[in-house]
Formats: structure tokens, C-alpha cells, sequence
């Protein structure tokens, strides 16, 4: 591929209707235009000769922009052609913004997932699907787990997509409430947007709701009605068991309270030498109460999730107005762009594991799809 490089009158340019990104900072642009007319463009854009006359944007629509805004009459730019001197082809020049754009200025997640898609296909279909993922990663430098997640957000309903594009929801929820049936991606987001979950139990209940998702089609999810009577008895025993455990948690609260209200000097002579061995004593409980706790944090989402699962028993149109009216409101609320409390952030760890575990499925079953 070649370039040479000019000065063009911008009347001379059109902008790219296959152009992958779809939304545009009216305040950034003019940002943007006020650093040009300052400081003038440091860095052509990139265009490719059109047949009918004139030159198409490859690259640098926001450049571009910006100097309409700035009231310039040219700009900069670095015109592509092919190796034989001719004009590049629509497959070429696609790519060629995609990688500009990905790597150069924030794009919205849908818009990655759709510009991700279109490169897919360009492979064409005498390609295993997993070696066009490996192909495009490469070519847009990013992991092939990156992009099926991206690609898995292609599944999400229209009024969530345009939460997770307004960042209210973040992508590694959304990846989750994708994987969900159209009805329950519903449900979900029905209980998000009353401000009853941060972002880090979305995904939690999100994935706990697939897991129950896929139990059921496997008919694997025995009702307590259907048990037999050695099957109640064995539950009604776990039951007690469990519950006895957690209460017997409250009273070793006490304990620990105790000895945190103790003085430490004062807690050294009464440990005789023995402080560094109690200190691994409570380091083990601790790591045992981290553990305990994820578990009861799972439990929870799972009974979130169900009785998500159960009011969800309709499917609603996906309406753009709809999706206005919800977006509308999220953005008055101003919870979702809230900062994560320290709760939050000491929860991520504990996440992390359900989170490589969701993501990995995502992978394995979005190659498969594509």
C-alpha cells in the first residue's frame, strides 16, 4: 500500500459512510477545533480516491470535523493507495479506519462490536471462524478474547446496549446480561434501573441468571416438590446445618470484637510469645471467611436471579424511543456514574473468579457463534 501526501480543500473530501464510529463529542470536537487553530493539525488525516471523483475518509473523521468547525478551507492529508498506484478497496479502507479508530480515540463498545463484525465477514466464509478472530486480532492488535467479548455485546437488547454505550453499565456485565434470553436481559435490566445493584452485583446476578438459564434447559433444576422423602430430609438437614454455622458467625463476632478493643501492648503479654502464631491463626480464618462470604454473595445473586427469571415471563419490543425514555432517566439519576465505593473495589477480587470463568464461556461459545 502507498501514500504521498498533500494539502486538499476540504470541499474536496466526503466522509465515510461505512466510517465505524457512529457517535461524535459535539464538545470534544470543538476542543478539537479550538487545538488546530492554536496549534495546527498535527497529523494528517488518511483518504483514498474515490471513482466518481474526489477523495473518501479513511481515517481521521474527527480531524476532519474539527476543521469544518475551526473554518478551515484545507487540511493535511495523506492520500492510500494500492500497491499498483490505483485507489484502495472498500475492504482495505475498512480496516484501515477501524485500526485508526481503535487505537486512536475512544469508540463507544457497540461500535467496536459492529466494526469487529464487519471485519469478520470481510474474511469471507472459507475461513474457520476461529482463525478470522485470530486474523483480526492481529490486525487491530487486540486479544482474541477482547474481541468476542465485544462481539458477544452484538446479543444485548436496545435499551441495554444504549446503557452500556452511555457507560452506565460496564462491558463485563453487559458480556453476561448478552449471553441472557431476551426476556431475562429485560428483567435484568427492569431491576438495574430501579438502583438496587452496582455494576460488580450486575455481574454476578447476570451470570447467575445464565447459570440458572442453562439448568433449566438441562432440566437439571429439581423443585423441593418433586424431591422424594430421603431427598427432603437430606435438604432439611444441609439447611440446618448451613444456617447453624452462620449463626455460630455471629457469636465469634463478639469474640473478635474483644480482642479488637484490646491494647496492643497489652494483648502481646497476654499471648506469652504466642502473637505471631495467632496472628496465622486469623490470617487462615480470615482467608476461610473471604471464602465463606463469596460463596453467601453468590447465594445471593442466585435468589436475585430467580426471581428475575420469574417476573420476566414477557418479552417488550425493543423500541428506540423506549430505549430514549430509559437512557433519560438513567442519565438524571447521575447513580450510575457514581464513583465505587470501597466496598466495591475490595469486592472486585473476589469477583475476579466468577469473572474469568464467565469470560472464558463467553469466548468458547461466541468462536462458536461466529
Amino acid at each position: 500500500m502507498g501514500t504521498k501526501t498533500a494539502s486538499l480543500k476540504l470541499v474536496q473530501i466526503h466522509r465515510n459512510e461505512s466510517q465505524p464510529r457512529e457517535h461524535f463529542d459535539e464538545a470534544e470536537l470543538k476542543e478539537l477545533a479550538d487545538s488546530i487553530n492554536e496549534h495546527g493539525l498535527l497529523q494528517p488525516i488518511v483518504v483514498r480516491k474515490r471513482a466518481e471523483g474526489g477523495y473518501e475518509i479513511v481515517a481521521g473523521e474527527r480531524r476532519f470535523r474539527a476543521h469544518e468547525i475551526a473554518g478551515k478551507i484545507t487540511i493535511d492529508a495523506r492520500i492510500l493507495t494500492g500497491n499498483d498506484g490505483e485507489a484502495i478497496d472498500d475492504a482495505a479502507a475498512f480496516e484501515k479506519a477501524m485500526v485508526e479508530n481503535i487505537n486512536r480515540a475512544d469508540m463507544l463498545p457497540l461500535e467496536e462490536a459492529k466494526g469487529f463484525k464487519k471485519l469478520l465477514d470481510m474474511q469471507g466464509s472459507d475461513i474457520e471462524p476461529k482463525d478470522a478472530i485470530q486474523i483480526v486480532a492481529k490486525k487491530v492488535s487486540k486479544t482474541v478474547q477482547y474481541i468476542n467479548a465485544r462481539l458477544a455485546l452484538l446479543g444485548l437488547r436496545a435499551e441495554v446496549a444504549s446503557a452500556v454505550n452511555l457507560g452506565h453499565i460496564g462491558t463485563q456485565a453487559a458480556v453476561q446480561i448478552a449471553a441472557l434470553t431476551k426476556d431475562n436481559q429485560k428483567g435484568i435490566f427492569e431491576k438495574w434501573k430501579k438502583g438496587e445493584m452496582t455494576d460488580n452485583q450486575l455481574v454476578h446476578i447476570a451470570y447467575a441468571m445464565r447459570k440458572q438459564e442453562k439448568a433449566a434447559a438441562q432440566e437439571s433444576m429439581v423443585e423441593v416438590e418433586e424431591m422424594s422423602p430421603e431427598e427432603k430430609a437430606t435438604r432439611t438437614k444441609e439447611t440446618i446445618k448451613a444456617k447453624t454455622a452462620l449463626d455460630e458467625i455471629e457469636r465469634l463476632c463478639g469474640l473478635l470484637e474483644d480482642i479488637a478493643k484490646t491494647d496492643a501492648q497489652h494483648l502481646a503479654k497476654l499471648l506469652a510469645g504466642e502473637a505471631g502464631q495467632r496472628l496465622e491463626q486469623l490470617d487462615r480464618a480470615a482467608k476461610r471467611l473471604e471464602k465463606a462470604r463469596f460463596q453467601v454473595r453468590q447465594a445471593v445473586a442466585h435468589a436475585t436471579a430467580s426471581a428475575i427469571i420469574v417476573s420476566a415471563e414477557a418479552e417488550a419490543p425493543d423500541l428506540a424511543a423506549e430505549a430514549e425514555v430509559l437512557m433519560a432517566a438513567a442519565i438524571g439519576s447521575g447513580d450510575a456514574d457514581a464513583a465505587p465505593s470501597d466496598e466495591q473495589e475490595s469486592e472486585a477480587n473476589a469477583a475476579a473468579e466468577v469473572e474469568s470463568e464467565a469470560a472464558a464461556g463467553d469466548a468458547e461459545s461466541t468462536e462458536t457463534a461466529a
